[in-house]
Parts: C-alpha cells; structure tokens; sequence
C-alpha cells in the first residue's frame, strides 16, 4: 500500500471518528426528552407481563439467566489477566465503568421483571465490550497486522494495523509501535 493510499485511508478513518463521536454526543441529549411526569401509566403490572408472555419465553429464560455464571468467570478472569499482563506490557489498561453501565433500571415505566433483565443486559454487553477492548488492546501489542480477509467488526485498534503480508515493515513497525504504547499513546499511531 503506496503513502497516498495510506494517507487517505487514515482520514476516512479520522473523519468515521468524528461521526462516531459526534453521534454519542447527540444520543447522550436524548434522554432529557423523554423525562415525564405520566411514565408509571406506561408500567405493565409484573403478573400481567408474565401472564401474557409467550410460553417459549419463559421456558427459555432460564438457558438466558444461566450465562450470568460464565459471564462473571469471563469478568474475573479478564480483569485479573488486564491487571498483570497491561502494567508487565505499560499498556493503558481498559477502565470498566466506561463499559459496564447501569441505568436503565431506574426508569419508573419498567416492572421488577424488566428491570432485571435490563440490569442483565447491561452488565453482560457491557462486559463484552469491556473485553474486547481488552483484547483489542494486547492484539496491537502483539500482533498488530490486518487480516487478509474482510471482517464483520474492527475494533477500536485496527486501524493501526499494518497490512497483511507487509514482512518488510513488521518488526520495526511492530518495535515503534510498542514504544508508543508504552509511552502512553494509545490511539493515532499510523
């Protein structure tokens, strides 16, 4: 890949950034809109909501509920291996309360049953994401290179990735690299 192409692929990147960003910023102004005063009239009573929901629902909730036991392994495990392998590698460690968020329980329009599931969802999503980001972060210590096919889903670090098949680039690239990160760089690295 020549440096004008390169060039060019690092601005649409930059510009995708601030789109992401830009839309956070108006997602966040949302919820003040939806503040009102009549929005226990909207609360389904617990019984009701259980009664009218679908047999399969209730007969799968338990296989749902169940994954809580390996999500909170996962939790543990993740946040003991960022706590040694990030200070052993001075890589900026993933904080979990930028991902692991709870607040949709507290809205007065949700039964008991809602917000629980609400809670689940929340910390299991939240959890993936807080792990990703985790693997994310040692991927482009140790193995910052591009898949050579197309992917689903780049995560917050592969635009720093070098190109697939780039030999001639890999260890020094890869030597920068950790220099950046271990002085603190994080993003904006190519």
């Amino acid at each position: 890949m020549n440096s004008l192409n390169r060039e060019k692929i690092r601005e649409l990147v930059e510009k995708i950034e601030k789109l992401e960003l830009d839309l956070k910023d108006e997602l966040q102004k949302t919820p003040n809109k939806y503040r009102c005063r009549d929005s226990l009239k909207h609360k389904v009573p617990l019984l009701t909501y259980i009664k009218n929901a679908p047999i399969l629902y209730i007969l799968t909730a338990p296989i749902i509920y169940f994954m809580i036991f390996p999500a909170i392994f996962l939790d543990i495990s993740v946040t003991i291996y960022q706590a040694v392998n990030f200070r052993v590698y001075k890589i900026k460690r993933v904080k979990r309360s930028d991902y692991i968020i709870f607040d949709r329980h507290s809205l007065e329009y949700l039964n008991m049953l809602e917000k629980i599931n609400c809670l689940y969802c929340s910390y299991f999503n939240g959890l993936i994401a807080y792990v990703g980001e985790i693997a994310a972060r040692t991927e482009l210590f140790w193995c910052p290179i591009r898949h050579a096919k197309k992917i689903a889903y780049r995560h917050s670090t592969y635009k720093d990735f070098l190109e697939y098949g780039d030999a001639k680039s890999f260890r020094a690239y890869l030597n920068e690299l950790r220099k950046k990160i271990q002085n603190g760089v994080q993003n904006g690295l190519r």
